[in-house]
Parts: structure tokens; C-alpha cells; sequence
């Protein structure tokens, strides 16, 4: 048979047709909000990499998260991919052979039933309830037009693989489909579709391309102290790829479940943050057709912006208590499917308010105003930070200039509860011979309460002073039991020029008994749970050492719900307990809740933050330990039935001994 080189059916041919034309306006729409874009600053973007990554960015990273919630990964592999394939291939086949050949129009049938499955996902999950964290108004048309679309595309290609077969069909699902996809594209300036072409943009240019190549890049950028305005207080002060990056948002709703602020009643909600970010990017913005979970206790504003407009105040979109109910953990950015970078952008608008306006909440300047005139948050002598040790020897660098290991106390040192975890340490150390310093009255404050509170110029300044002393001393590596000073010296002074191998306590402890330096008894008939500190886990990915180290402890572990990454806050980051936002509940009451609903027992913690915020829980509750205290316990119980097993022998030695004596014959007597 001669193949026909026309478009099997008219049908056919129109929706072909239709699709082109919905391209273009596509594109079209595209270029309006891609100008929008332009406000935002300059930055270098290495286009042509990002370009050649986007498929991987897309199809393994963002599916990675994606997956973690199967059926939305399946419902959106099929409307994604269906709806891109089927349109795809549609265009093409205005290229008369294919769009001749009837096997090609049943390959578009076959991607517009994927799309149409998808769709009908979509709308099981909206309907008949939506779900709380899934937003509503144009959101819950959408699985209408995507069904709409993806039903008129199939039955026309259906048609059209049968050779005209349903022509009474075929026009009416051309018109469907028409009515759909014009619905979809309408979506792209304001509505849910935006996120599907600015999505593939943020992967593009997203500011933190070592996200998709296996770093944690974590970092905050630091703040030129010479520019013009510092922070941002517009959406036009922030880099154009971050205001790509709010456009990307899909409303899914995962980073509000995963925001210990928001379940705590406090006035923030990552996903609203996003999108009054993104609405006040429009001119004459106003946040009115936002349609998701509000704030929680939603303090007043306006609502109303626009790319050259404040972002933050009582006239404008944002209310600083939102800024400042953050407890920046990350838990957001590690749960979005599109790496929106939430923290990054509430530290930008945190370093407006501070450095510009001075308004940070009232008790958050106190501590602030000592770091910058004492080197500590409390005003507290800077040589009574070792304190804590009386009793113990503690050596310090300066009277050698040298040691294997610097001890970096942090802030915690001068708190009694800290204190504790200090001396088992130190004693930890001191057992297994370690050669190890600390720099005492020359330790200051590693700034990252400062650089949280959004005081770059004082995190600055610390930062550069501390690199200057440590730079006198010869050592091997850092050691410290605080996962904020260990994140701030190993991955925030480097853009500084301070580079040094860091180490938590926990991965250092679990080095010790693995090479037999240390020998521990078990603590039998103890359930314990651990709870991951976010700077060490979600910021510094190191979720398995403190584990590893129970394990040798012969402790019955336990997980809590929401571990290793995807761990909830204490409340005890980015400096939330001095600024103090007022809530329904205290963030660190629900994690406790969570750590009893295991049935443990000990809660173990490694964070000074942490121990402070748990051990604070009233009533009845599990214990609360830092993971050093419980080696040093297995330590001292191994070594106690060592010495009970020692004695033992030794008494078992003296009757021997004596029964001997009983046996031996008599000397006989001169």
C-alpha cells in the first residue's frame, strides 16, 4: 500500500494546528513573565551547563523528591509526561510522513491516555476533599483542563489511528480539547501552569547548582558590605534566578507540613512566603488570590507590592514576625520537589531589617549588641567560657602553639546543661589519650546566631578575627560538639579563608571505638531515640556516626517518625528563642511528643541548642542525654566490670593460693 503523506484525518490535522497555535501563545505568555524576571539583579549564570543538566536536574533530582510520596510521583510522571509527549508528537506530525502514518497517530493516542491517567490522579486528589496543604482557587480547575485536554487529544488521535473511523467524535474531542488546552495556557502568566515552564528555568539557573552533583551546599552567601543596599527590601534587590526560583513554586504544600513554625502556630507558612514573594513581583501586586493555607495567626498587613515595592511591614505583603518565626532548619528546602531555596531568601530580607531599618523584635537586639561590642551573645568574659572544666585538666593551645586536636567549645560552654556534655567529652578525650587543646580566653563567637539574625557585618568581622587566631596555632583538625559553630567554621568561614577539617563529636566518639581507644560496656535494658540536629543533618548530611555510636553502646534504638533529613527542629535555630514569636505551642513540646510516642526512654541529642530546648520540656517525658555523656557511661560501666572481673580473678587467685598452702606438706622443724 503507498503510504499517504497527509495528515490521516482533518481532525487530526486541526488539532496539530490547535497545538501550534497554543505554542505560541504559550511562548508568548512565557516572555511576559520572563521580563518580569529582569528586575531582579544581575548574577553569572553558566547557562550552557545548566542547559546540558536540565534533563537530569529534572527526570532524577526533582523526581527524587518527588517519589517520596508514590502516588504524587506517579500522577505527575503521567500528566507531565503525557501532556509533553502527546503535544510533542501532535506538532510533529505536521510533517506529512508522520502525520500520514496511522501507527504514529496510536503512539499520540497512547501519550494522551497517559496524560488523561494523570489528570484523573490529579482530580482523586482534590476531589471529593482537598487536602489541606494543596491549595485551591485555579488549582482546583486544573485536573478539569488537564483531563479535558489529554480526553480531546486521545480521541482525536484514536480516531485518527483508525482512519477516520469516529467522525462524529473526533470534531466534538478536537473542540474539548481546544477548550483544555486554551484553559492550560491561560494558566501560564498567573496560574498553576506557570510553574511548569519557570520550573524548568529555576533548574537551569538555580543559584545552588552543587545541589544537583551530591553537595549539600548549604552555605549562606556572604553580603557585600560595600553595596549600595544591604539585604533586600524589594523583590527587584534579589538576584533574577531567585525570583525564578519563587515562580517555580507548584503549592504542593510539603514545605508547610515539614515547618516546625507553621505546625506550631507561629505567623509563617514557607509556602505562602513563596508566594508573596512571587505575587509582588507583578506591578500593582496584591496577595488576594492566593487560595492556600494562610499564616498561622496571621498578623495584619496590606498585601499589596510591586518589583520596585517593600516587601516587609504593615503596608506591604510580608509581616516581620514572619521573617522571624523562622527557625532556618532547612526542613523546607529539603522537602520542596523544586529546591526552592526558602532560607536563603528570608536571611536576604532578615539583612535588610537588620543592618538598614535596626528592626529586629525586641529581645533579639540585646544579644546582637553584645556580640558586636563583647564577641559573645551573653557579655560574658570570654575566659570564663572554660569554666565548665573546674576540676579537669584542660590544656590550651596557647602554651604550646600546637595539638593534634582543637577543641572549639562554642557558645554552649558557659550553660550548665552544655557543661555537662563538655566535661564527658573532655574526659573522653583524656582516657583515650588524645593530643588536644582548646583556645580558651581566645575563643570567640563563631557568628552564627549574628549571621541568622541577619547582622552579616558583625558575622563578618568575627569570622575574620577567629580565622586570624586560629591561624597562629598549628593542628590537624577541628573538633566540636556543635553542629552551628562546626557548620560555620567547615563550610561558612571558607569563603573567607578559612579552610579546615571539621569534625562532630559523634563522628570523632565513633572513630575512638572503632579503633579500640575506648572500650565501652554495654547499657543494657535502655531504649533510646535519637534526635538528628538540623545542622548537623539536614545542613552537614551526617545522619549515620551518631547512630553507629549507639549501636556500640548496646542501647535498644528506636526512630522517631521524622528522622535523619527529613527530622523535625527543636526550635532552637536561626536565632528563634530571642526573637521569641509568639505561637500556639512551643516547637520543641512537639518534637518531645514525637520522641515519647516511640517508647524510648533516653532521648539523645548532640547539639548544645537542642539539649537546651529538649531538657526544657515539662512533665513527664523521656530523659535527655547528649550522646557524650552516654560513651562516657558505657565507658565507666565497661571499665567497672572490668574491675569487678579483675577482682573476681584476684580472689579466685587467693584461694587458690591458699588451698595450695593448705595441701603443701609441713617443713619439717630443725
Amino acid at each position: 500500500m503507498t503510504p499517504i503523506m497527509n495528515p490521516a484525518t482533518p481532525a487530526a490535522f486541526c488539532l496539530s494546528l490547535v497545538i501550534l497555535s497554543l505554542a505560541g501563545l504559550a511562548l508568548a505568555l512565557m516572555a511576559r513573565r520572563a521580563r518580569l524576571w529582569c528586575a531582579g539583579r544581575p548574577v553569572p549564570v553558566e547557562w550552557a551547563r545548566g542547559l546540558r543538566a536540565l534533563p537530569k536536574r529534572y527526570l532524577v533530582d526533582v523526581h527524587h523528591v518527588v517519589g517520596r510520596d508514590p502516588y504524587a510521583a506517579r500522577m505527575h510522571a503521567l500528566a507531565a509526561g503525557g501532556l509533553l509527549g502527546g503535544s510533542g508528537l501532535a506538532l510533529l506530525a505536521l510533517i506529512p510522513a508522520l502525520g500520514g502514518a496511522r501507527l504514529y497517530w496510536a503512539l499520540i493516542a497512547l501519550a494522551f491516555a497517559g496524560a488523561l491517567a494523570g489528570g484523573v490522579m490529579v482530580g482523586r486528589r482534590r476531589y471529593p476533599a482537598r487536602p489541606a496543604r494543596l491549595s485551591g482557587g485555579r488549582f482546583q480547575i486544573l485536573p478539569l483542563l488537564l483531563t479535558f485536554y489529554a480526553a480531546g487529544g486521545f480521541l482525536v488521535a484514536f480516531d485518527a489511528a483508525l482512519g477516520g473511523a469516529l467522525p462524529a467524535l473526533a470534531w466534538p474531542a478536537l473542540a474539548l480539547a481546544i477548550a483544555g488546552g486554551l484553559g492550560l495556557v491561560l494558566q501560564i502568566d498567573r496560574g498553576p501552569m506557570r510553574h511548569a515552564f519557570a520550573g524548568a528555568a529555576h533548574l537551569v539557573v538555580h543559584p545552588r547548582p552543587g545541589r544537583f552533583e551530591g553537595e549539600r551546599a548549604t552555605a549562606l552567601a556572604p553580603l557585600d558590605l560595600d553595596a549600595p543596599r544591604l539585604g533586600v527590601a524589594t523583590p527587584a534587590d534579589f538576584a533574577f534566578n531567585r525570583l525564578v526560583g519563587f515562580d517555580a513554586c507548584i503549592q504542593c504544600g510539603r514545605c508547610e507540613t515539614a515547618c516546625p513554625a507553621f505546625a506550631a502556630g507561629q505567623p509563617l507558612n514557607p509556602k505562602r512566603l513563596i508566594q508573596d514573594l512571587a505575587a509582588a513581583l507583578q506591578p500593582n501586586a496584591t496577595n488576594a488570590t492566593y487560595k492556600g493555607s494562610p499564616y498561622p495567626n496571621a498578623r495584619a498587613v496590606a498585601g499589596i507590592g510591586g518589583p520596585d515595592l517593600p516587601l516587609v511591614g504593615a503596608g506591604a505583603m510580608i509581616h516581620p514576625d514572619t521573617l522571624w518565626s523562622c527557625t532556618t532548619c532547612r526542613a523546607c528546602v529539603e522537602e520542596c520537589p523544586m529546591m526552592i531555596e526558602h532560607v536563603d531568601a528570608i536571611i536576604d530580607l532578615r539583612r535588610h531589617q537588620t543592618l538598614e531599618l535596626g528592626a529586629l523584635p525586641a529581645k533579639a537586639s540585646p544579644p546582637l549588641m553584645e556580640l558586636r561590642y563583647a564577641d559573645e551573645p551573653g557579655g560574658r568574659a570570654l575566659a570564663a567560657r572554660t569554666d565548665f572544666a573546674a576540676g579537669l585538666t584542660l590544656p590550651l593551645i596557647l602554651a604550646t602553639g600546637r595539638a593534634d586536636v582543637l577543641l572549639w567549645l562554642g557558645e554552649g560552654a558557659y550553660e550548665l546543661r552544655y557543661g555537662r556534655t563538655l566535661r564527658a567529652l573532655v574526659t573522653l578525650l583524656q582516657m583515650a589519650g588524645v593530643d588536644f587543646a582548646v583556645l580558651g580566653p581566645e575563643e570567640r563567637d563563631c557568628g552564627d546566631l549574628a549571621r541568622r539574625l541577619g547582622d552579616e557585618a558583625t558575622f563578618q568581622r568575627l569570622a575574620a578575627e577567629n580565622i586570624a587566631t586560629l591561624a597562629r596555632y598549628s593542628f590537624s583538625r577541628i573538633l566540636t560538639a556543635d553542629p552551628h559553630a562546626l557548620h560555620a567554621l567547615r563550610n561558612e568561614y571558607r569563603a573567607f579563608g578559612g579552610a579546615y577539617e571539621v569534625i562532630h563529636h559523634t563522628a570523632f566518639l565513633d572513630g575512638l571505638l572503632a579503633g579500640g581507644r575506648l572500650t565501652v560496656g554495654a547499657l543494657h535494658e535502655a531504649r533510646v531515640t535519637y534526635h538528628d540536629p538540623c545542622y548537623l543533618g539536614r545542613y552537614n548530611g551526617e545522619i549515620d556516626a551518631p547512630r553507629r555510636l549507639l549501636d556500640r553502646l548496646g542501647l535498644a534504638r528506636l526512630e522517631m517518625e521524622r528522622a535523619g533529613k527529613r527530622s523535625m527542629c527543636c526550635g532552637g535555630g536561626g536565632g528563634a528563642p530571642v526573637s521569641d514569636i509568639e505561637g500556639e505551642r512551643r516547637i520543641p513540646d512537639i518534637r518531645m511528643a514525637q520522641a515519647a510516642a516511640t517508647g524510648a526512654g533516653i532521648v539523645a541529642v548532640a547539639c548544645p541548642q537542642c539539649s537546651a530546648m529538649l531538657d526544657g520540656v515539662t512533665g513527664e517525658r523521656p530523659e535527655v542525654h547528649d550522646i557524650a555523656e552516654l560513651v562516657l557511661m558505657a565507658v565507666e560501666a565497661g571499665s567497672a566490670k572490668a574491675a569487678r572481673k579483675d577482682a573476681a580473678g584476684k580472689d579466685v587467685a587467693g584461694k587458690d593460693a591458699a588451698r595450695k598452702d593448705a595441701a603443701r606438706p609441713p617443713e619439717p622443724v630443725a
